[in-house]
């Protein structure tokens, strides 16, 4: 009999144990709120008209006391200025100092922590499950800070099944509203940890349809934060054989054409340059006016090459020289810089 009473009581305390560990979305929500940032951003595009300046705003969390914050690559990868600001509307400058575009994360070195701040929890990703319920917090169309949705996830998907531009990333799906805005931001469980990683959504309407990928956190830890992901500061358009021939591109060889370079990038430093102007080569539209990225470090730039290249540049050391090479203007040329 007293046995049968410890068990009662032991289950009696694991289901009190539960019911804590379980919040509701306002005291998530009050919980997580100073962790969550809006990011704000200027850039340069090319368009058909030539360069034309912009804005880009997203989202992101502060993940270490240091000032470290995670978003999406494609909310910050070749962007000029960053601006990061929290709960309440203090404003600190930023930079890049990890990118993985193939995963869409990047990680961002706040110049300061702002009082108040706080380091989100990050949780084990691989226990979620399909079902779980779930909340996504950032500023969907810029202007509507800290917004809050809530849903569940729908679906998980490997690496490398979803999209191949992005082939290294672990998605959940989930029908929590995502919207233009909310890229770079977190998805908490009901503990109020960091899950994930929104990275977008699939509309044919243009807004949210209950299609919302987030990169989980384990893919996150794996590599901006624990591999250091380098980032070149750039984006473009690899080379087929067909551009190649058009471009003049000598011994037929692969490469890259160079879209844009964010400023004080390690490209930017390097000297690399970006288009000028967009035009339509047999129905495709090309940027040119720029450098064509020929290799780096002596490896061909490739699709093939690309990861074995970055991991590369990823373990180089602070101050180790880097070499590429670029056709310019209808001339090869070696270009120099070093490692930081």
């Amino acid at each position: 009999m007293k046995a049968w009473i410890a068990v009662v009581a032991l289950v009696g305390a694991l289901a009190v144990e539960s019911v804590a560990a379980a919040q509701t979305v306002r005291e998530v929500l009050e919980q997580v709120g100073p962790s969550v940032v809006v990011i704000r951003a200027r850039g340069r595009a090319v368009t058909t008209a030539g360069q034309t300046r912009f804005t880009e705003t997203g989202s992101g969390v502060l993940v270490s006391r240091s000032g470290q914050v995670m978003t999406a690559a494609h909310v910050v990868q070749t962007l000029d200025e960053i601006s990061v600001e929290f709960l309440g509307g203090e404003t600190v400058r930023a930079r890049v100092i990890a990118s993985e575009p193939a995963a869409d994360l990047s990680l961002l070195q706040l110049d300061r922590v702002p009082p108040g701040a706080v380091v989100a929890a990050m949780a084990d990703s691989s226990i979620v499950r399909v079902g779980d319920r779930v909340i996504v917090v950032g500023a969907p169309y810029g202007g509507l800070s800290h917004a809050l949705s809530v849903g569940h996830i729908s679906a998980r998907w490997p690496a490398n099944t979803v999209y191949p531009s992005m082939p290294l990333a672990e998605f959940f799906q989930t029908d929590a509203v995502i919207n233009t805005g909310n890229s770079g931001g977190p998805m908490f469980d009901m503990k109020g940890s960091v899950i994930g990683i929104v990275s977008h959504n699939i509309s044919n309407s243009g807004g949210s349809e209950s299609l919302g990928f987030v990169v989980t956190l384990n893919t996150a830890r794996q590599l901006p934060l624990e591999k250091k992901s380098f980032w070149s500061g750039t984006e473009g358009l690899f080379l087929t054989d067909e551009l190649a021939d058009l471009l003049n591109v000598p011994n037929r060889q692969t490469g890259m054409i160079i879209r844009s370079v964010a400023k004080a990038s390690p490209a930017d430093e390097i000297g690399l340059r970006g288009a000028t102007m967009i035009v339509t080569i047999a129905g495709q539209q090309v940027p040119l006016g720029g450098d064509i990225l020929l290799s780096v470090l002596g490896m061909p730039f490739s699709p093939a090459n690309a990861p074995r290249i970055r991991d590369a540049l990823s373990r180089l050391a602070p101050g180790a020289p880097i070499s590429v090479t670029i056709l310019r203007a209808g001339a090869v040329l070696e270009l120099t810089g070093r490692a930081r």
